[in-house]
């Protein structure tokens, strides 16, 4: 290898910067962010007390799926992620390429989703000129870009910050809501109570969603081979123990079944048990927490990006790093992309529900092919892993009925390979 190809390889490393700990504050926050604060509420409109038994489910199948991304983290770290894990699997670029667009196809449904919530909490903090919807969005994303730009390791610290204070405002609600043994009984299942839970177990697949953007930053850790799976499988008890208790004081106070209610449930309960005086700090907690799980969203990204240019075009602008060793360039093209979204829903009525649904079509789809990736890669008990978590996701993404269809139509679409036409003869010329 040359001098001059040493460097440009050097030069497009990113910097290893994250530690157990700041890895397990960023995926505990990015599974609870925007989801603890309308996931509960929604399932518990479609489930009722049948939520506990869809919780279950969830749990069990997400076990499996976690140490599968963990084994393929662990031997496979790459800012690829999934799309590594296909092209390497598979031998064909076009299917690493069919990932790279149906993870960037979350774009349009799922980021504005997740931008509106956390500018609706961060609409009650700002001053009065500014206390709209769409400058809240706005300001949201301008915050996104300075924390993506400033480092992972900034990053990090400040999900970790983020979790700790998500985790006290869930020991509050049940230390507030005198949780007895009564409300832990699980009510028993029948014949009927199948289709409620099978909806609520579409929505609710929102709440581990993060898992295969986590993936992207295998290649950022100080020690991938330990830390990386660690950070998962912390990451995932954290975000299930904080679901299941916000689910919990949910069903005991009824706060479910109106549209209102759907991302607000937290809030309203926070008003009903601490007070008028406690409002501002939910609120704060609230923007945060959702502001978490967007901001590892728009790290993966925008290092699904350039991983993909790195692999195609090394010499593209996406490729360059800045000073701090992030893909700023493709962070700004992500961030000017889901600039164009807020403004053309901030002329639409969003409906919450719907787009999560969509949205979660296209991570279930992620996560099967993933696990094919898996079954053909890994071996011993990760295989049978992969195996069993094949599966699980299958029976999600059945679930989820019409929403993986949006999913189902990008993939095809990019992953058929196009025929070439054959080239036209050109007359002689005089």
């Amino acid at each position: 290898m040359s001098a001059v190809q040493q460097n440009i390889t050097m030069s497009q490393q990113l910097k290893k910067e994250i530690t157990l700990l700041s890895g397990i504050g960023q995926l505990s926050t990015t599974l609870m962010g925007t989801g603890l604060f309308m996931i509960p509420a929604i399932s518990a409109g479609i489930a009722g007390e049948m939520t506990s038994w869809a919780w279950l489910f969830l749990f069990i199948a997400v076990c499996p799926v976690a140490l599968t991304f963990a084994a393929l983290g662990k031997h496979y770290p790459n800012a690829g992620g999934t799309a590594h894990f296909v092209r390497i699997a598979f031998n064909k670029p076009q299917l690493g390429n069919a990932v790279t667009w149906l993870f960037l196809s979350v774009i349009p449904v799922g980021v504005p989703a997740a931008i509106l919530l956390a500018g609706g909490f961060l609409q009650q903090l700002l001053p009065a000129p500014l206390n709209t919807s769409i400058y809240a969005q706005i300001l949201t994303l301008c915050l996104l870009v300075v924390i993506n730009l400033s480092g992972a390791k900034a990053s990090g610290q400040l999900q970790t910050l983020i979790a700790l204070s998500i985790f006290a405002l869930v020991i509050a609600l049940l230390w507030c809501s005198d949780i007895t043994t009564a409300d832990l009984v699980m009510p028993p299942l029948n014949i009927t109570s199948v289709k409620p839970i099978a909806m609520a177990l579409g929505v609710m697949f929102w709440c581990f969603v993060g898992i295969e953007a986590f993936a992207h930053m295998g290649e950022e850790f100080k020690n991938p081979g330990r830390d990386f799976p660690l950070s998962i499988l912390a990451g995932c008890l954290i975000a299930g123990m904080a679901y299941w208790a916000c689910s919990v004081v949910v069903i005991k106070w009824g706060a479910y079944g109106s549209p209102e209610l759907e991302n607000t449930a937290i809030p309203w309960l926070s008003q009903k048990l601490f007070g008028g005086q406690m409002t501002s700090v939910i609120n704060l907690v609230g923007f945060f927490a959702c502001f978490a799980s967007i901001n590892l969203y728009l790290q993966s990204l925008s290092r699904m990006l350039w991983s993909h240019a790195r692999h195609y075009h090394p010499h593209h602008m996406l490729t360059r790093l800045s000073s701090r060793g992030i893909p700023a360039n493709a962070t700004l093209l992500i961030a000017g992309i889901i600039l164009i979204s807020i403004l053309l829903e901030a002329f639409t009525h969003l409906d919450l529900s719907s787009f999560i649904k969509l949205a979660n079509g296209v991570f279930i789809m992620i996560y099967l092919l993933a696990m094919i990736s898996a079954w053909k890669l890994l071996t011993g008990i990760y295989k049978g892993l992969a195996g069993i978590s094949l599966l699980l996701c299958s029976l999600v993404f059945l679930c989820l009925g019409w929403a993986v269809c949006y999913a189902l139509i990008i993939f095809i679409a990019i992953a058929i390979p196009k025929r070439k036409q054959a080239p036209t003869s050109k007359p002689p010329l005089a």
